[in-house]
């Protein structure tokens, strides 16, 4: 009988052909973490579209694909002489120290009593590790990605300001300190972008993830604009 594989073996096979490819494959060898940056995005969308296909295998293949772009930002980053570079190892122990460090009822003594406590562990111990670093107590919005789909975005902050304790009505932007609040006015929004902030806290309230359920409704529509065209044909 074949004896299995550890977990992990391949993660070091991939680590040596990624280095290998950076010496001896022109284009690998002139990217750069800019470079980069769009294949980053583009697979990590591809990943949610084959997750959203529900087909396991195409899963898989686009997961390898994010974790390609993970391997080749930590070789980019190895070869920096300027005392600022990191090895995968490096991306793989932080992530390992700062789970174990945040999961304090899985690797030591402490008890919570469900997923909703060990949510709010996590936000404590991440404003304590802020602290420690001397970045003062900050907000519980920051590290939140302004530069993401626009739902996921408004999802992320009410998700995060709702674990803080914010009181929901902060997302009635239309309401009392929203829109028109003459305090803030670069950040009034127009009626339609508040009625859609709403929508977003409409949808968590009912369990729903906005952004899924706007792709949802987006691949119904081509679906019918898909249908429309074959009628046209007939």
């Amino acid at each position: 009988m074949t004896q299995a594989q550890p977990a992990g073996d391949r993660l070091l096979e991939l680590v040596a052909v990624m280095s290998r490819l950076r010496r001896e494959c022109p284009w690998d060898a002139k990217q750069t973490h800019g470079s980069l940056a769009p294949h980053l995005l583009e697979e990590s969308y591809e990943a949610l579209e084959a997750l959203e296909s529900g087909d396991p295998e195409a899963l898989r293949e686009e997961l390898g694909d994010v974790l390609l772009q993970v391997m080749f930002h930590a070789e980019v980053a190895s070869e920096r002489t300027d005392g600022t570079g990191y090895t995968i190892d490096d991306v793989a122990g932080g992530i390992a120290d700062k789970l174990v460090r945040r999961h304090p009822h899985v690797f030591a003594d402490v008890t919570v009593s469900g997923a909703d406590e060990v949510k709010q562990n996590w936000d404590a111990i991440k404003a304590a590790e802020r602290a420690a670093k001397g970045d003062g107590p900050g907000s519980v919005l920051d590290g939140v990605p302004f530069g993401q789909p626009a739902l996921a975005l408004a999802a992320q902050l009410q998700r995060r300001a709702e674990r803080a304790g914010a009181p929901p009505d902060l997302a009635d932007l239309a309401g009392p300190g929203g829109e028109g609040d003459p305090a803030e006015p670069e950040a009034s929004p127009s009626e339609i972008g508040a009625e859609l902030f709403a929508l977003v806290a409409r949808a968590r309230a009912a369990g729903l993830d906005p952004e899924f359920e706007l792709r949802s409704a987006a691949r119904a529509y081509r679906a019918r604009v898909e249908r429309w065209e074959q009628a046209k044909r007939a």
